[in-house]
């Protein structure tokens, strides 16, 4: 089985930028150079058959190339507790859009669609029981920004769950021009 989702990889740049802010959470699993992605659809596990199906009617998308910054820091939570620490981009619409046809693809082939509401956000650190709070930090980067950067392609990858974490494998590179 492939535990798969489509992402766009952030120019080295802006991750260098989000690199370099984070830290001074105790207990915060951050993510590392290798994880740092804008995610436009997770997919989950599908067999090999699956995934081939899924690449291909990826490999249909077509669109324009557009820019986006990053615009903002922020948590999800579950029942009162911080689960994540993101940073927002924006402009959404292009992003927004281009889910949409990503989630529309793997429907094509089979894949169930997206049930939840689509923020685009780059994680930038994972939270457990025991994670410090995280008021200081977002107080801190509340002004996060970046120049613009082009989006003029997106992946579909691979996610293999392991003891230090995920590890993302690229599978298909897919251009938007």
């Amino acid at each position: 089985m492939h535990r798969l989702f489509v992402a766009i990889r952030p120019p080295a740049p802006i991750r260098e930028k989000l690199l370099s802010i984070m830290g001074g959470i105790e207990g915060a699993r951050w993510q590392n150079d290798a994880q740092i992605h804008l995610t436009l659809r997770f997919i989950g596990e599908v067999d090999r058959h699956g995934a081939q199906d899924i690449a291909a009617a990826l490999g249909g998308i077509g669109g324009t190339p557009f820019a986006i910054s990053l615009n903002s820091v922020g948590v999800f939570d579950r029942r009162g507790r911080i689960d994540a620490l993101w940073a927002g981009v924006s402009p959404q619409d292009e992003l927004k859009a281009l889910h949409k046809k990503v989630d529309r693809a793997c429907q094509a082939v089979g894949v169930p669609p997206d049930q939840r509401a689509y923020l685009p956000h780059i994680t930038l650190a994972r939270f457990n029981r025991s994670t410090g709070p995280a008021d200081n930090f977002l107080s801190l980067h509340a002004g996060l920004t970046s120049a613009p950067f082009t989006v003029d392609q997106f992946g579909l990858f691979e996610s293999e769950l392991g003891r230090e974490g995920a590890v993302y494998h690229l599978v298909e590179r897919y251009d938007l021009r």
